[in-house]
């Protein structure tokens, strides 16, 4: 199996080696479900693009693949147009960060890098200074009238040291993102449901319930990802990245 792997281009590796039959299966599942969102819900096809490849890139992600950025410039520049017609501007903040920090990301991932983890002491103080971020942002964004700045400041503080501590390789970063994830879908939820009542006309429902799927799946494969990283399964990029290179 190794000689027949070493014939196999970059792309290939990335894409398609190395995977067990439940991940096949999850990432299936994920990605359907945010096709059969719009196809319930027609009304925003950026939201279905968002959807299915930022689900492609958290999955990519978990596995320690490079390609992880390809999915995530797509999926962030999606991103960045729903969060400006919803009027959520911390999401919109983050999401420009976030383009930026794909190139940053992919130059910062080497093919043989194993993930990293704190120390503990490091770790209580990274989430201690996550709180201490998310108080401050909540206060500046509601004095700048974004909706739900509590909900929101998550999305723009949290997210944004859980970022940098994923380019980073360090294992902590998944934690943050669960933490991310299920804001979001609170956060998504609550604009889904003012939008369905008529009390929120900015954004759209179709693009409220893409997010919604979409932070499910990611929140899912988060604590899928916790496991992973920590088991060492997404070192040397999930044992694709000395392949790729030959």
């Amino acid at each position: 199996m190794g000689q027949t792997q070493e014939h196999h281009s970059w792309l290939y590796n990335q894409l398609f080696t190395n995977w067990k039959k439940f991940e096949i299966i999850y990432v299936s599942v994920l990605v359907a479900l945010q096709i059969i969102v719009y196809l319930i819900v027609p009304d925003s096809i950026i939201g279905m693009i968002s959807g299915v490849a930022g689900t492609l890139c958290l999955v990519y992600g978990m596995k320690g693949r490079k390609i992880t950025f390809i999915f995530g410039i797509v999926q962030c520049l999606a991103m960045t147009y729903i969060a400006w017609i919803s009027h959520a501007y911390g999401s919109f903040a983050m999401d420009i960060f976030y383009v930026i920090s794909q190139p940053i990301g992919w130059y910062m991932w080497g093919h043989d890098e194993a993930t990293k983890r704190f120390s503990p002491k490091v770790r209580r103080l990274i989430f201690l200074g996550a709180f201490v971020a998310w108080a401050i942002g909540w206060w500046v964004l509601a004095m700048v009238h974004g909706q739900l700045p509590y909900f929101d400041s998550i999305n723009f503080v949290v997210s944004f040291i859980a970022q940098l501590l994923y380019i980073m390789k360090y294992q902590e970063n998944w934690s943050l993102w669960i933490i991310v994830n299920g804001a979001n879908i609170i956060y998504w939820g609550i604009l889904a449901v003012q939008t369905m009542m008529g009390t929120n006309h900015i954004g759209s429902l179709g693009a409220s319930l893409s997010q919604i799927a979409l932070q499910f799946a990611l929140l899912f494969n988060s604590l899928y990802a916790t496991k992973v990283w920590a088991s060492g399964e997404a070192d040397n990029e999930g044992g694709a990245g000395k392949d790729g290179d030959k």
